[in-house]
């Protein structure tokens, strides 16, 4: 028989529908922003030059990148912290959102992080007559962090699981 707190501490977890349903409003008004920014490139499409058409270019893929990785972060969360999503995964073909455990997860966000810091580096690049040295430099330096937590992670990663690859 569950205690009282054993049985709120397992109830608790479906205050995080509250986190979810936030993140699928946010990313919903991300998706008006975006619509934004390319219906005002379209408007602009014959005016921009092409350095402009490739920078509003990387926006939209930075916007994608963020945009899927709030997706999988909810997915995966929901799946594994609130309610088991298999049935409705398996219907909708989406078998991988139901097989991302926390270890993977970190993982894949890492790595999504480290293509939104790319982007973002590589705008500061095709501009560099706009940023200072110090400004650059710091860029670089943050992006590499991210790199270094990245492959940490994933060295962490393959420790805990074992020699076998199953975890202790």
């Amino acid at each position: 028989m569950l205690s009282i707190l054993d049985r709120a501490m397992v109830t608790s977890r479906f205050v995080l529908v509250v986190f979810f349903f936030g993140l699928l409003v946010g990313l919903g008004l991300f998706a008006l922003r975006f619509l934004g920014k390319l219906a005002k490139m379209a408007t602009d499409v014959f005016v921009m030059s092409d350095e402009e058409m490739l920078l509003g270019l990387l926006h939209l893929v930075d916007s994608a990148l963020v945009a899927s990785l709030v997706v999988m972060v909810a997915l995966a969360s929901y799946d594994n912290l609130v309610s088991r999503l298999a049935e409705e995964a398996a219907e909708a073909q989406m078998g991988w959102g139901v097989k991302t455990d926390h270890s993977n997860l970190k993982i894949k966000v890492a790595t999504a992080i480290i293509a939104i810091s790319s982007i973002h580096l590589l705008q500061v690049f095709l501009r560099v007559d706009e940023h200072s040295a110090d400004s650059i430099m710091w860029r670089v330096v943050i992006h590499v962090v991210f790199l270094v937590g990245a492959l940490l992670l994933g060295v962490l990663d393959r420790v805990s699981r074992g020699p076998d690859g199953r975890g202790h």
